[in-house]
């Protein structure tokens, strides 16, 4: 029999997390027109940092401690997890020029309005690694949102399975408290990669409507998530240490073939690594802090 109040708790902690989700995607619509090279390779350095420390912090270490605890080898599904994520996005890569209809440069858009807006906004340049053009960039986009929506996929099934635990000991508060606790915590931390996902999005030669949406969209995961541990949580617990590590891996190996390349393209400037590493400083103290 489904226990409405703990339903409703999930929904709420889970609702929480997809709506600072938003708020963070809601980034986009402060940036009027094109962002600079400059500007632009700062914020992919910036995604890069938090992609890397969110995973560590976020899903490989909590990888580590759940295996420990269901009485498997602390390394063993962290380390095939992490594989499968990382040949996960390398199959899907090779899959996107077949997937997506922009694969081709003349399939970006079929409106000369669109186009030229693009052309304006330097969108077409060729990228001065590997000879790439807005294609590449358009599929690391779309790489960059399959690796945050795995990553959330986990998330939300942890902040739903914590509400489930709270009303499983209904004489406890310290479990409400807990998931309560981890909650909000989760919910601080995805509000910049919200942002690491509507921005480069935007800078694929989206509008900001849509990159906004996107950025939503790659959230909205969390709740369902939520529902889901809900109605199976007992199936659900063992998986969660091979889930978190297949999203970590995702996620780095996005960072290493798309974001930190498109930072740094060249050693003309150092500003993308400078927003590596004030990514991943960020992400490290949200983590840490409200972990």
């Amino acid at each position: 029999m489904i226990n409405l109040n703990t339903f409703l708790q999930v929904l709420l902690g889970t609702g929480f997390t997809f709506l600072m989700t938003s708020l963070g995607a809601a980034v986009v619509f402060c940036f009027r027109g094109a962002i600079s090279d400059a500007m632009n390779r700062a914020f992919l350095g910036f995604a890069s940092g938090v992609m890397m420390a969110a995973s560590v912090w976020s899903l490989l270490i909590p990888s580590i401690e759940q295996s420990g605890e269901l009485g498997m080898a602390p390394w063993f599904p962290p380390a095939l997890g992490f594989v499968f994520g990382g040949v996960f996005l390398y199959l899907m890569d090779k899959m996107l020029p077949w997937l997506h209809e922009n694969s081709s440069p003349g399939m970006i858009d079929s409106s000369a309005g669109d186009l030229h807006s693009c052309e304006s906004a330097g969108i077409l340049e060729q990228s001065a690694i590997g000879n790439h053009s807005l294609p590449k960039k358009g599929a690391g986009a779309k790489l960059l949102v399959l690796a945050v929506t795995a990553h959330n996929i986990p998330e939300g099934m942890a902040v739903g399975l914590a509400f489930v635990l709270a009303g499983q000991h209904p004489n406890d508060p310290a479990y409400l408290a807990s998931a309560i606790g981890l909650a909000a915590g989760i919910g601080i931390q995805n509000f910049p990669e919200g942002a690491a996902i509507s921005l480069p999005v935007r800078q694929s030669g989206a509008s900001a409507g849509k990159a906004f949406l996107t950025g939503c969209l790659s959230g909205i995961v969390e709740p369902l998530a939520g529902i889901l541990v809900f109605l199976t949580a007992a199936a659900v617990v063992p998986l969660m240490p091979w889930l978190l590590a297949f999203a970590g891996g995702a996620m780095i190996y996005v960072v290493a073939d798309e974001l930190i390349p498109q930072a740094q393209p060249d050693e003309t400037s150092n500003v993308g690594t400078i927003g590596v590493m004030v990514g991943f400083l960020v992400m490290m103290i949200l983590d840490v802090a409200l972990g």
